[in-house]
């Protein structure tokens, strides 16, 4: 006889409350084996592909893609015995019959895959200081974002890998076609259509949220996007922010890293400015710990950290992300260099996982990138500092009395003043300030 069991949306990351249903790998009908990707979700972290710890056949799906389930809802039903080879449970009563529908399972039935789930309830334990967290659990493999293609004529096309892929194979430009979905990402019905020679479907006030009425487009807050914004707020209503500023000539750390990119140690190594500014701040805090602490709240301490967890912001398709370079203060400018690289290109393709995002104790945001000479950049929660890093630009400066040319940036440094006080603050921010002007500093430290 069929034996029911529900698959709950899980937790995929510590603390996620719901996710956005994306796409459905199976339907009715279909069987699936233990750990078959059965549908993708978008939570508040990233886009994540989640698997099945059980073998069988789909009977039915609860949600439609596109709606947003709180964690623990059941997502799927499926028969996990559709051959009837499971020997039935004794009938307490002769009367009784077995249930002919599919039933809610138990709660040990419920249980998803070991590294999912929300921590168990438990008391409250004072934080430690000084204490190492425990490694996290392996992480879901997390699905591509979508990814721009080489702009023509202005326009760049979005669409996850294997839409592009299916575009390929049926020789469809996707310059040519608009996206249905969200943002204007292209789909794979959009591909279809377009190869069969269909008109794409006319842009509706429910389909985009385009009126044309009113020549505007209304875009639901979810996702990455809903987490950021309640981040932030988060946090600037939480952390007294408090914002300093340095101007550097880095002529001397600009001259350094063309040496080295000639080298054959780096060779083949994308060294960037931030990669040295990264090592700045691992270098700093050494020096002026109070930027690697948190405050504490429900346990009232303060909790310095004997490790840098190094925050990169990197902007992405879905929308800002911050993964990690764990335990940053451990590795050389390299090494740093390197994971950068490799932080980055992940994060843009949109596969970084939720516990890679997790667990930060400063951040870096390189406004650099997009032009922009400074800001005054938000903390993020649980942090107690964020460095944004300036472009570089050819500034007249004054060289032992003289006005040369030199290559200039603009560092910010914003901060949690209930834990780091001004003197902190300067102190940290002239010493990551001193170690790009002169990376030989280094040395004394």
């Amino acid at each position: 006889m069929p034996e029911y069991k529900q698959f709950p949306l899980s937790d995929t990351a510590e603390g996620l409350t719901e996710a956005d249903i994306l796409a459905w790998r199976v339907k009715p009908g279909d069987t699936v084996t233990v750990n078959q990707i059965v549908v993708e979700v978008e939570t508040a972290k990233a886009a994540v592909e989640l698997p099945i710890p059980w073998a069988g056949v789909v009977t039915e799906l609860h949600v439609e893609p596109g709606q947003t389930v709180e964690v623990g809802t059941p997502i799927l039903t499926m028969d996990v015995d559709p051959d009837g080879k499971a020997a039935p449970a004794p009938a307490a009563e002769p009367a009784a019959a077995a249930p002919a529908a599919p039933v809610a399972p138990a709660e040990e039935e419920m249980k998803p895959l070991v590294g999912y789930g929300s921590k168990a309830a438990g008391t409250t334990r004072r934080a430690r200081k000084n204490a190492t967290p425990a490694p996290a659990a392996a992480p879901v493999a997390a699905a591509p974002a979508p990814v721009a293609e080489t702009p023509r004529g202005g326009y760049v096309p979005l669409a996850k890998p294997p839409v592009r892929k299916l575009a390929k194979d049926l020789g469809v430009d996707l310059h040519s076609l608009t996206g249905s979905a969200d943002g204007g990402v292209i789909t794979r019905e959009d591909v279809h259509r377009a190869a069969n020679g269909s008109a794409a479907p006319a842009v509706s006030t429910v389909d985009s949220g385009y009126d044309p009425a009113t020549r505007e487009r209304r875009v639901p807050i979810k996702g990455v996007r809903k987490a950021t914004a309640a981040a932030m707020v988060q946090s600037a209503y939480t952390a007294p922010h408090v914002t300093e500023f340095l101007t550097i000539d880095v002529t001397p750390m600009m001259e350094l890293r063309e040496k080295l990119k000639k080298s054959r140690e780096f060779s083949g190594v994308k060294l960037t400015p931030l990669a040295f500014a990264a090592k700045a701040v691992c270098l700093a805090a050494k020096r002026t710990p109070d930027v690697n602490a948190v405050w504490d709240e429900a346990a009232q301490e303060i909790v310095y950290k004997d490790y840098v967890h190094l925050g990169i912001a990197a902007a992405t398709p879905r929308g800002l992300v911050v993964p990690k370079i764990r335990d940053a203060d451990s590795l050389s400018l390299k090494e740093l260099a390197v994971a950068l690289t490799e932080l980055t290109d992940v994060a843009r393709e949109g596969k970084t996982t939720p516990a890679a995002m997790l667990g930060g104790t400063f951040t870096i945001t390189n406004v650099g990138v997009f032009g922009v000479d400074t800001g005054t950049p938000i903390i993020n929660p649980g942090e107690s500092a964020i460095l944004a890093v300036g472009a570089i630009r050819d500034t007249p400066w004054v060289v032992d009395g003289e006005i040369k040319v030199r290559k200039v940036m603009q560092l910010s440094l914003s901060f949690d003043h209930r834990v780091v006080d001004g003197q902190q603050g300067s102190e940290f921010l002239a010493d990551v300030g001193a170690l790009l002007a002169d990376p030989a500093v280094a040395i004394t430290y």
